[in-house]
């Protein structure tokens, strides 16, 4: 996968060596990276509830990790995102950021695979920003594709839906 000309060299270590890599892309309206974060964390609608009652059935199945899922999404503001690397971010652990420019976050460890999402300010300071986000997943047991590919089409719809969220206000 080529990224986009304006990422940073020093996010290439969540894209080598990945066996799965998207990266989706939004005008950023008038957010800035704290806010579209904020927005991205904070959005919870009652489907994805549901999403993470099958993902319990999954984990079962696969003999994954079982983490603690939160009831409700806490409201996340802009004030309170965590860019210090090792602190949690919401359900996530940060691990790489530069204020204004972009924030990196790890899932939970677990057995099956190892992700991260990113969030990419393009053009900041500029009237015309966008935001890349991305996913990068490795493959650690056998159970990581077989997971990985049945809640992929979820996953895309998610992150699409949380980009939404991160520019609306």
């Amino acid at each position: 996968m080529k990224l986009p000309n304006n990422f940073p060299k020093e996010l290439d270590i969540y894209f080598d060596s990945m066996d799965h890599v998207d990266i989706k892309t939004i005008d950023g309206g008038n957010a800035n990276l704290r806010q579209f974060i904020s927005r991205m964390l904070s959005y919870h609608p009652w489907w994805i509830t549901i999403l993470y009652r099958i993902r319990k059935i999954l984990v079962v199945l696969l003999g994954l990790v079982n983490h603690e899922k939160p009831n409700i999404s806490p409201m996340v503001t802009p004030e309170n995102i965590s860019f210090a690397p090792g602190e949690f971010a919401s359900i996530f652990i940060v691990r790489k950021t530069e204020e204004d420019n972009y924030w990196v976050v790890e899932t939970p460890k677990d057995k099956h695979l190892k992700a991260y999402l990113g969030v990419v300010l393009e053009n900041p300071g500029n009237s015309r920003i966008s935001f890349h986000v991305f996913t990068s997943v490795k493959y650690l047991h056998w159970s990581g594709p077989v997971y990985f590919n049945i809640i992929r089409p979820f996953h895309h719809l998610v992150v699409w839906r949380m980009m939404k969220a991160g520019v609306e206000h």
